[in-house]
């Protein structure tokens, strides 16, 4: 939807960031829906205008709903701990650059179990309905190889023994 990386905290980034994320969603009937927890990057004078501009809903977690905003916490920390401090972040470009970059394999190169093989971009643009099917015939076939050839293959003990036989 959107994404920007600051160089320094500033609460009214958030509503910026929401206001595009809004805009790319419009005609598409009801305003998005914000999932979010009670952090002040979330809630403030910004934020809170932008709510009352009808733009987007705001949904709070284990507040207005019965789950929690766990699924993006744990995005987060995947990216932050698998791939973000795994390079050296020197400046607030090799943040941006580096975020950019596994954002970019997430969505539209790294297939998810959740969505039965499909990467995000598929599961949201409807473009991989057929993936499930493809990988499941590849799992077939990988199956059958890997048995004709455990078949075919034979250790130097049993071909000892079929020698002698």
């Amino acid at each position: 939807m959107s994404w920007r990386i600051s160089d320094r905290f500033e609460v009214a980034s958030t509503a910026i960031l929401l206001g595009e994320a809004a805009a790319s969603s419009i005609g598409a009937g009801e305003p998005p829906k914000l999932f979010t927890d009670g952090g002040v990057e979330n809630f403030n004078g910004s934020v809170d205008a932008l709510i009352a501009s009808g733009l987007i809903k705001r949904v709070l977690a284990q507040t207005d709903v019965t789950f929690s905003n766990s699924m993006i916490e744990a995005w987060w920390r995947v990216l932050k701990h698998n791939w973000l401090f795994l390079n050296k972040l020197d400046s607030v470009a090799t943040v941006r650059r580096l975020a950019a970059f596994y954002i970019e394999q997430h969505n539209s190169v790294m297939p998810h179990a959740a969505f039965s093989g499909q990467t995000p971009d598929e599961m949201y643009f409807g473009t991989g309905p057929d993936v499930s099917a493809k990988l499941e015939l590849g799992r077939e076939e990988a199956r059958k190889r890997r048995m004709e050839s455990n078949r075919a293959t034979s250790c130097g003990a049993c071909a000892a023994k079929e020698a002698a036989a």
